[in-house]
């Protein structure tokens, strides 16, 4: 466009907004022109890491977990660009799958800032300020995974068969996968970890399960005709979100954990007092977003052939 084109397109689009362009562009001759560290609010961002201790290996603790936020909200913005459109091309699915697919590609590959950039020693001291904290209570993680299947696929694998699919979305989360990592193994009961979460976003993670009840990315490829749910390319990206989500990413978690809290029974908890070998290893979950996508046999091995 020439200048004459970008003026008059400008002078059209306030005009719709029922602002003077006049007064508009006046405006701009007042403004300060934006810098980087505005834009990005960089003073913001790196005031947000406020340590418990005086132990230097928590801020990359902190920050390891902040920016995983970060990724985790592009992860939701990106399952958006599929789930709130009313018609989708398997290019464009396959395209938004695969920008999921390199954000958690990045996640698990990560996990070597934790596994190796901290001592063991500090860690063993700092995490017991952190207690009952847990990245269990990561809210946008917990949308991600109603955002990208069906709810039945995250039910505990020990109620899948009986529990009633069309009741509540309350009982539903009761009997979600995670909620065993709430329920101290000793005692039997809710531990405050996941009371603090429930009190915090149980309202919140019901209306998001009901919203993405009918949009989330396994009922969006279904909806697809049948030609496009037959497109190789667009399988593979889904069946490649799903093993690195359930297996790639758990495992690299599940092995950084092992590296300080150890990997025999007797060794540490988490920080919620969670059994945490058997909340991470996805043996145990069988956490799978597109069962339909698999084979028997690969869904009879699901996670068994990693460590």
């Amino acid at each position: 466009m020439n200048r004459e084109e970008i003026i008059k397109a400008i002078e059209v689009k306030y005009d719709q907004l029922g602002v003077p362009v006049d007064v508009m562009l006046e405006g701009l001759l007042w403004s300060t022109p934006i810098t980087y560290w505005d834009y990005i609010q960089t003073d913001a961002l790196l005031g947000l890491q406020t340590p418990r201790t005086t132990l230097p290996d928590e801020m990359v603790f902190i920050m390891y977990h902040q920016v995983n936020e970060l990724l985790f909200k592009m992860i939701l913005w990106e399952i958006d660009q599929v789930a709130k459109v009313e018609a989708v091309s398997a290019e464009k699915f396959t395209m938004h799958l695969h920008r999921i697919s390199r954000y958690f590609d990045m996640l698990c590959s990560s996990f070597s800032v934790m596994a190796d950039g901290m001592e063991k020693e500090q860690y063993l001291k700092f995490r017991n300020t952190l207690t009952p904290a847990s990245g269990f209570q990561s809210a946008q993680y917990r949308k991600i995974e109603f955002a990208s299947t069906e709810l039945i696929n995250l039910i505990d694998a020990r109620f899948r068969d009986s529990i009633d699919r069309n009741s509540t979305f309350k009982n539903a989360y009761d009997h979600l996968y995670w909620q065993a990592a709430g329920i101290h193994h000793q005692t039997g009961k809710k531990t405050t970890l996941v009371k603090l979460f429930d009190k915090k976003y149980l309202g919140d993670f019901i209306d998001f399960m009901e919203d993405y009840n009918e949009i989330n990315l396994s009922k969006k490829f279904k909806q697809l005709p049948k030609d496009v749910q037959e497109n190789p390319e667009l399988i593979n990206a889904m069946r490649h979100y799903d093993y690195t989500v359930n297996i790639k990413w758990v495992m690299a978690h599940y092995n950084a954990a092992g590296k300080y809290l150890g990997r025999k029974e007797k060794d540490l908890e988490a920080t919620g007092g969670s059994s945490w070998r058997k909340y991470l290893h996805p043996k145990y979950q069988r956490r799978i977003f597109y069962p339909y996508l698999w084979s028997e046999e690969e869904l009879k091995n699901w996670g068994t052939s990693v460590e």
